[in-house]
């Protein structure tokens, strides 16, 4: 079973982490001084965040296989899609090793489908930087934030 993987760059993690622990009704599963991530089965995702430098906002999204037999199923799907596809195989990065392959969409925004092997101690393997987001890097996304005062005729989303 695939589940859905987002990673979103934050300004402040010990916020954050009060925040999406709060939304999710659960702490999470991995905290680092600079990431955090939630496993949920409810709703089933892999959900990241990191305090890195990166520019807040999404980072990028992804599937999470179980299975190499899955990734490269994956695999095979991403092939028959114009744009290049990526191949890291057995790379260290957000404190795991797997085995991997990116895509960007036509909208800029990077999609990583990935098998995880293990994990690691630190955030880019062996590496303090070099992780993770493969040129070219995620759009930000924006205006589709849900105000308050917005007329019910609007265009949001």
């Amino acid at each position: 079973m695939k589940r859905l993987h987002v990673h979103v760059a934050v300004d402040d993690l010990a916020a954050s982490i009060k925040f999406y622990s709060t939304m999710f009704a659960a702490e999470p599963t991995v905290t680092k001084d600079d990431y955090a991530k939630w496993m949920l089965d409810d709703p089933r995702v892999n959900f990241a965040i990191s305090a890195r430098g990166a520019s807040a906002g999404l980072n990028h999204l992804g599937v999470q296989v179980e299975s190499a037999e899955e990734l490269a199923e994956m695999n095979a799907r991403l092939q028959t899609l114009e744009g290049e596809v990526i191949e890291e195989m057995g790379t260290a990065c957000c404190y795991a090793k797997s085995d991997k392959y990116w895509a960007t969409d036509p909208t800029g925004i990077a999609w990583e489908t990935y098998h995880t092997l293990d994990s690691v101690p630190v955030f880019g393997g062996q590496e303090a930087s070099g992780c993770c987001v493969p040129e070219p890097t995620v759009a930000k996304v924006s205006n589709c934030i849900p105000v308050k005062a917005q007329p019910a005729a609007g265009g949001c989303c």
